[in-house]
């Protein structure tokens, strides 16, 4: 970290000098050439034609005037007349093209700055018109001037300098930001490292110590999670073999009684009467049969369901299930009361919500009391199914949400449930991310809440 920050900080202090230095080459050069052609236009204006003998004596003394700046002069048609730099002026080639010159032929002068790659510096010429002898004539002046480059490598001494101290200033500030920033991060990994709770002074570490808090929080959590996974791994051998045992008890009951009956009715001593009776109880504990292993294929299933959520109304379907249900309540003398929210919709589907409320609304009907009610209360945030029915005993809140748990010990008892319905509601729940909760008082009733 100590030598990135360093890294860093040199890179940028390195580009920073060099495109300021490039910068200001720029902006002094520029300044510069506007500079120079103020001068040569002022120097233009000492110049006489008629002071001198000839043109070739005229650019020489010019020259000679100008300290040593080449003087050109320029005909008409752009043949050069004289120059102060060549005795003869026929090798020289003709001038018309000349930006300044073609320029100063429209305008009466002109500027041009042209750069001398070999020499490294730029040439800035001013040519204007001027009257000699009823002719007109063109006078050039020539100054060279430093191009940027050149500026620029006059400047590099300066910025070498400038990177020496750059160097010894990012050691500083690299040795100040990792002793005054780095420490107390160093300071809060530590301590997040040992799983303490984190604390700072700094405002601007603040959020950080509040991220390490929540991810300690969250690992703590999870480290819980895994306890409990590994207190509950879903108990596997005492679940499958409590289970198993389940099973068998309550196939055995109905089992039992299809044989016993069989064997009676096969041997051919019953009467009529004891027929008939038989028959209807083969019958029945068929058709109980029949529904245990559909009970238990159904809450097996939901392990394996695909949810694939929507929308469900589940408003509709509350008050569709308590429609199906009244004709079940009314034979046991017990009244629903609809306290269901219109609009609410939950992400699920019709059949696992018809699970959940039917098993809910058929337990509080089943171990209900005689004139007793069942009170569907539906709302955004929770539904609830209570009950004035008989309760569930202290000892046995813990268990009810248990696979094949009843309050009839018998678990076939008349009130006719397996023990799977609040076990497959609990299942659903979990897979939804919801929680189910039971309150309690024996002989008072019960109410089922499920919050979303």
């Amino acid at each position: 970290m100590k030598k990135r920050i360093l890294i860093v900080s040199i890179i940028i202090m390195f580009v920073a000098l060099i495109a300021f230095a490039l910068t200001s080459a720029e902006v002094y050069y520029n300044s510069s050439v506007e500079s120079i052609e103020g001068t040569l236009s002022v120097y233009m204006n000492g110049f006489d034609a008629d002071g001198y003998g000839s043109l070739n004596e005229a650019a020489d003394g010019f020259s000679y005037q100008l300290e040593g700046l080449r003087v050109t002069i320029i005909g008409e048609d752009g043949t050069v007349l004289a120059d102060s730099d060549y005795q003869d002026v026929s090798v020289l080639e003709n001038h018309s093209d000349r930006e300044e010159v073609s320029l100063a032929m429209q305008s009466g002068e002109g500027y041009a700055v042209r750069s001398s790659t070999s020499l490294g510096e730029d040439m800035i010429y001013y040519c204007r018109a001027v009257n000699y002898g009823g002719t007109v004539i063109y006078v050039r002046i020539g100054m060279p001037s430093s191009n940027e480059w050149a500026m620029f490598a006059d400047a590099l001494p300066t910025i070498i300098i400038y990177m020496v101290i750059d160097v010894l200033l990012c050691l500083l500030f690299t040795y100040v930001a990792t002793t005054f920033i780095l420490t107390p991060v160093e300071k809060l990994t530590r301590e997040a490292a040992l799983s303490k709770p984190i604390a700072t002074k700094y405002k601007e570490l603040q959020p950080i110590a509040e991220i390490l808090n929540e991810r300690n929080a969250e690992m703590d959590k999870k480290i819980r999670e895994l306890e409990e996974e590994k207190n509950l791994v879903e108990q596997a051998q005492n679940s499958k073999n409590e289970f198993i045992s389940n099973i068998t008890h309550e196939m055995n009951t109905p089992l039992t009684s299809i044989r016993g009956y069989a064997e009676l009715l096969a041997s051919g001593m019953m009467s009529e009467e004891q027929q008939q009776a038989a028959y209807k109880t083969i019958l029945k504990q068929s058709e109980r049969m029949t529904n245990l292993i559909s009970s238990i294929i159904n809450y097996n299933e939901i392990d394996n369901m695909n949810i694939n959520p929507y929308d469900v109304d589940l408003t509709k379907l509350c008050r569709e299930m308590i429609a199906v249900l009244t004709p079940e309540a009314d034979k046991r003398n017990v009244t629903f009361i609809d306290e269901v929210q219109d609009g609410v919709i939950v992400q699920s589907n019709h059949e696992l919500m018809s699970e959940l409320a039917g098993n809910l609304m058929r337990n509080a009907i089943r171990y209900n009391k005689e004139g007793g009610t069942v009170t569907v209360r539906l709302s955004q945030e929770k539904f609830e199914v209570a009950d004035t029915g008989i309760g569930i005993a202290k000892e046995n809140m813990d268990k009810v949400f248990s696979r094949f748990f009843t309050v009839d010990k018998s678990h076939s008892g008349k009130n006719g449930g397996f023990g799977l319905g609040l076990a497959m509601v609990r299942k659903i729940c979990h897979r939804h991310g919801w929680t189910i909760s039971v309150e309690s008082e024996e002989g008072v009733g019960s109410t089922f809440t499920v919050k979303f």
